[in-house]
């Protein structure tokens, strides 16, 4: 009884923490407003306890070493394209394996949203990539926000344990999810590269991908992965067409409300079902990203139904293509 309590606090937070961060997001009229709720979903669903002194520190440093990091590669990708995109690379395998071998998981995923999005940003335009980095940081900001004001209105339980450590990946195996997570990611930045106001999406959608690989084995990927970005597709659907009936930043925070809790209760096995709390998480995070592109989409004048129709193609392209790397990486480990 008092772990079901426990779950249905967490299921709690986590759904308000998400709702208040979209909807203030927007309010605020920040810059790309998903990011933060993007960031809250996965401080909320990974963080159990209030944000330590140590890991706003450590979150401190990520987002300076993030900002100068990607700031400073930009003339390297102007002028020296090759070597640009080479070290971009390696910055990735480094960041992903640094959260596969017991770093903070939360770190590594700015670290890798950040990298990609400022230096794709700046090679067209240094003001996109100073807008870039103020989203980064504001989003992140108002993301930690919520994660404190969530656990003071829902705190745990004195008496919780905390939650296990998850089981760090060592040596080759851990280079070679490395590897493959950043090859995931790679394609998507590189296509972002020719128009980044416009993808800046897709390379949400990619890091988001490129960490749920770090969990998904080469048989369940099409499942986890493809499943995961069509489940988030139909409700970002079911979201836009319940949100047509009344337009109101309060309906639109209830309505995240509705849908965080419908995904929390499945996440936390409230309500059990055969798929992965990371399925569910990756479908509410492609429902947002695709979501608020079309409330941004709308208050442009821009064709909404023919952007949503092309950006989910593009997202099931890029999922498809993660597939096709974990099957690749699967059959090369078979053969040796």
């Amino acid at each position: 009884m008092e772990f079901q309590q426990r779950l249905s606090r967490r299921t709690l937070r986590f759904a308000i923490g998400t709702a208040l961060c979209l909807a203030t997001s927007f309010a605020l009229d920040l810059p790309i407003p998903v990011v933060a709720p993007v960031f809250a979903v996965f401080l909320l669903a990974t963080q159990n306890r209030p944000m330590s002194f140590k890991t706003g520190v450590a979150f401190a440093l990520v987002v300076a070493l993030t900002t100068g990091t990607g700031l400073l590669l930009v003339p390297v990708l102007r002028y020296y394209p090759a070597a640009g995109v080479l070290l971009i690379g390696l910055a990735l395998f480094l960041a992903f394996r640094y959260g596969l071998r017991g770093g903070n998981n939360l770190v590594a995923t700015f670290l890798v949203a950040g990298l990609t999005m400022i230096s794709a940003a700046g090679t067209a335009d240094f003001q996109l990539a100073m807008t870039v980095v103020g989203a980064l940081v504001k989003g992140l900001l108002l993301a930690v926000l919520m994660l404190a004001l969530t656990h003071w209105l829902f705190p745990e339980p004195m008496n919780a344990r905390p939650e296990p450590a998850a089981r760090n990946a060592q040596g080759d195996p851990a280079s070679r999810i490395a590897l493959r997570a950043a090859l995931v990611v790679m394609p998507a930045w590189l296509l972002a590269m020719s128009d980044p106001a416009g993808y800046m999406p897709i390379i949400m959608k990619s890091v988001s991908l490129g960490r749920q690989s770090c969990g998904t084995t080469a048989r369940g990927a099409a499942r986890e992965l493809l499943g995961s970005t069509l489940t988030g597709g139909l409700l970002a659907i079911a979201f836009w067409f319940s949100l047509r009936f009344f337009v109101h930043l309060w309906m639109f925070f209830l309505w995240m409300l509705l849908f965080g809790l419908l995904v929390g209760r499945k996440l936390y096995r409230i309500s059990p079902t055969r798929y992965s709390p990371g399925f569910w998480l990756n479908s509410l995070v492609t429902m947002i990203i695709l979501l608020g592109q079309s409330v941004e989409d709308s208050a442009a004048g821009k064709d909404v139904y023919r952007a949503f129709a092309v950006r989910m193609g593009l997202f099931v392209a890029v999922t498809v293509y993660a597939c096709l790397m974990l099957q690749i990486f699967e059959y090369r480990r078979r053969v040796q």
